[in-house]
């Protein structure tokens, strides 16, 4: 096998943990149709799919469009606020850039957020590429063109590169790109074990990633 050269990332839940600001939006949607808010523990569910799937199921009856529409004008008001990173990315990823690995994030949140929210994270240095479905069709995961995409950017093939999320749609969207994954613990939880999806390989926590991949030679 070649060595890893580069390493993809998903973001809700793998880099960050956006659930107080998308379980703000999705009640700020259910409101303006009638609907209670749910708990953060019920939204975590459907998170990971992309945002037509996750209104689709928790504002059933809803527009489609005009559901989107309201949440992204909401979302914008309290990303910031409530988003933050999961513990050890922070120290991890600048490391990895050090290192002289490729890194890029393929996450099926909307282009626009997610590059902003990587910058006042403080990682925008870091990522060669931060890609959406925007980039790529409006084709989400599981659709492996996103990862694909990511490795034409960053120069490298699916046998050098790595892809870590922590859900079973990420393992399933490796797997169609060729491209090795690892999970790390994550926040969304999934409808499906992401275990049980069989990645390569199950981290205990997201600093073990300094453990496994080292400099690439040359």
């Amino acid at each position: 096998m070649p060595p890893i050269r580069a390493a993809l990332f998903d973001f809700d839940g793998t880099l960050a943990d956006s659930f107080d600001a998308i379980t703000a939006s999705t009640n700020h949607v259910r409101a303006t149709y009638g609907l209670p808010p749910l708990p953060e523990d019920e939204v975590r569910r459907y998170v990971g799919f992309g945002l037509p799937h996750l209104l689709r199921e928790l504002v059933p009856g809803a527009d489609p469009d005009e559901a989107v529409t309201r949440y992204r004008q909401h979302h914008r008001t309290v990303m910031f606020g409530g988003t933050r990173l999961m513990p050890g990315v922070a120290e991890t990823i600048p490391e990895l850039a050090r290192r002289g690995l490729r890194l890029a994030v393929c996450s099926n949140k909307r282009v626009e957020f997610t590059r902003r929210l990587v910058e006042a994270l403080g990682l925008g240095a870091y990522f060669a590429a931060v890609l959406g479905p925007e980039d790529v069709s409006n084709r989400p995961k599981p659709d492996p063109v996103m990862l694909f995409e990511a490795l034409r950017r960053l120069g490298v093939s699916a046998e050098e590169a790595v892809y870590v999320g922590d859900m079973a749609v990420d393992v399933h969207t490796a797997r169609a790109a060729g491209v090795a994954v690892w999970l790390v613990p994550g926040g969304a939880t999934g409808q499906e074990s992401a275990a049980a999806a069989g990645p390569d390989r199950v981290l205990g926590a997201f600093t073990d990633l300094l453990g496994l991949l080292p400099a690439p030679a040359g």
